[in-house]
C-alpha cells in the first residue's frame, strides 16, 4: 500500500455575523443585512478557490465553521459555503465537522442541510439556564430557546453536540451557577466547555466594570472548583482547562490549536498557523472583499515564529491540555533537551507543586491547573 505522505490540517471558517454583539464580546463580529451574508458566502467560496491548489499537499480532517454566529446565515448562503468546501477541498480524510449555533437562530431545515453536507459536531452557545443572567451578557435567547434549539439538533440526529457555559457573570450566585451546570449535565451533551468570564477591554463590560472582576475573586474560584467536580461526577473527563468530554469525544479540532498542528482560517479576520508561521487575513471587510475580488490571497499580517517562540508556545499550549506535554516530542521537535531549555522553570514549577513529572510527560497539577497562567509565564 502506498504511503500516505500528506499533513493533516484543520480547516477553520470565519462567520462574522451576528444578531447583535453580546455585552462580553470581543471577537470580530458584527451585525449586517442579509445581502451581506449572500455577498460573503459566495466570497469564502471565492477564498476557498485560492487555496485548493496550496492545499494539494495537506489532508483536511477537521472543519470548524465558526463565528459570530454561522447559524444566522438561510440555507442558501450556508449551502454555498459547504457546497465550495467539497468541490475545492478534499474531504475523504475528514474525521470532524462542527458547526457553531446559536439558540433562536437555527431551524430543522438548517440542521438538516448540515447533516445532508457532512456536519457530524454541532456547538451551542447556551451559557446560562438563568435567563436574568442571558439578558445581562447580551444574549439573544432564553434558556427555553436554547432548549428549543438543542432538541431540534437532536432529532436532526447528531450525536456528537457542544455546549457552552459561563462562570463568573455580573450578579452570577454560585447557586445560580449550579443550576447551569446541573441543567447541561441532565441534557446529556458529549462536550462541555465551561469558560469564566473575561472582561475585555472595548467591551459594554469594560465600560461598566474596567479591570475589577465583576464576581468576587473567592466566588469565581468556588465555581471553578465546582465545574469540575460536577462535570467529573457525571462522567465527564476533563482534557484541557477549560474543556470536558464523554470518552472519545474530545474536540480533534481545537486540539490542533493547542498541539501547535496545521490550521488554515479561511474568511474575515481569521487566523492560520502553517509551516511555522503564523499569518491572518485582513479585518475590514471592503479589503477583504476587494482582495478576493482580484483573486488575491487576503492576508493581512504574517509572523514567521523564532525557534525560542516556537519552544514557549510548545510548553505553554501543550500544557492547557491534562495529558501535557511529551519530553520525547520536545526533543525530537528542536533537537535538545527539554531541561537544557527550561530547567529552571519546571524544576521550580514541579517544587512548588504546579507541575508534575511522569515517565515521558510533564502536566499541571491540580494546583497548577488554578494558576496556570503563572506556570505558562514562566515559559515565556
Amino acid at each position: 500500500m502506498m504511503k500516505n505522505n500528506k499533513k493533516s490540517l484543520g480547516l477553520y471558517i470565519h462567520i462574522p455575523f451576528c444578531v447583535k454583539k453580546c455585552n462580553y464580546c470581543d471577537f470580530l463580529s458584527f451585525p449586517a443585512e442579509k445581502k451581506i451574508y449572500r455577498d460573503y458566502a459566495k466570497l469564502l467560496a471565492g477564498e476557498m478557490a485560492l487555496w485548493q491548489e496550496r492545499l494539494s499537499g495537506f489532508q483536511i480532517d477537521t472543519i470548524f465553521i465558526g463565528g459570530g454566529t454561522p447559524s444566522l446565515l438561510d440555507e442558501n448562503d450556508m449551502e454555498v459555503i459547504l457546497k465550495g468546501l467539497h468541490n475545492y477541498f478534499s474531504l475523504k480524510n475528514l474525521q470532524e465537522f462542527t458547526i457553531e449555533c446559536n439558540p433562536g437562530t437555527v431551524s430543522p431545515e438548517k440542521f438538516s442541510l448540515y447533516k445532508q453536507w457532512g456536519v457530524n459536531r454541532i456547538s451551542i452557545g447556551m451559557q446560562s439556564a438563568i435567563d436574568d443572567e442571558l439578558s445581562l451578557l447580551g444574549r439573544i435567547h432564553t434558556f427555553d430557546t436554547f432548549l428549543k434549539s438543542y432538541e431540534q439538533a437532536r432529532k436532526a440526529g447528531f450525536h456528537n453536540i457542544n455546549i457552552d457555559i459561563m462562570s463568573a457573570i455580573p450578579s452570577q450566585t454560585r447557586n445560580s451557577y449550579q443550576k447551569t451546570l446541573q441543567e447541561v449535565i441532565f441534557l446529556n451533551p458529549e462536550h462541555i466547555s465551561s469558560y469564566s468570564l473575561i472582561v475585555e477591554e472595548g467591551t459594554p463590560f469594560y465600560t461598566l466594570y474596567g479591570d475589577e472582576p465583576p464576581v468576587e475573586e473567592e466566588t469565581d474560584r468556588l465555581m471553578y472548583e465546582d465545574t469540575g467536580r460536577f462535570l467529573k461526577k457525571a462522567g465527564y473527563h476533563r482534557y484541557e482547562i477549560s474543556n470536558y468530554a464523554r470518552e472519545g469525544k474530545e474536540c480533534l479540532h481545537n486540539l490542533k490549536y493547542w498541539k501547535r498542528e496545521n490550521y488554515l482560517g479561511l474568511g474575515l479576520g481569521a487566523s492560520s498557523f502553517m509551516d511555522h508561521s503564523r499569518f491572518s487575513n485582513v479585518r475590514d471587510y471592503n479589503a477583504y472583499r476587494e482582495t478576493i475580488k482580484e483573486g488575491e490571497f487576503p492576508e493581512g499580517e504574517r509572523e514567521r515564529l523564532s525557534e525560542q517562540d516556537e519552544m514557549a508556545e510548545f510548553m505553554f499550549l501543550g500544557l492547557r491540555c491534562m495529558e501535557g506535554v511529551s519530553v520525547a516530542d520536545f526533543s525530537e521537535c528542536f533537537g535538545t533537551k527539554i531541561e537544557t531549555v527550561y530547567e529552571k522553570a519546571i524544576g521550580d514549577s514541579i517544587k512548588e507543586g504546579l507541575l508534575k513529572r511522569r515517565g515521558d510527560r510533564i502536566f499541571l497539577t491540580e494546583r497548577g491547573i488554578d494558576v496556570s497562567n503563572r506556570v505558562f509565564e514562566r515559559f515565556l
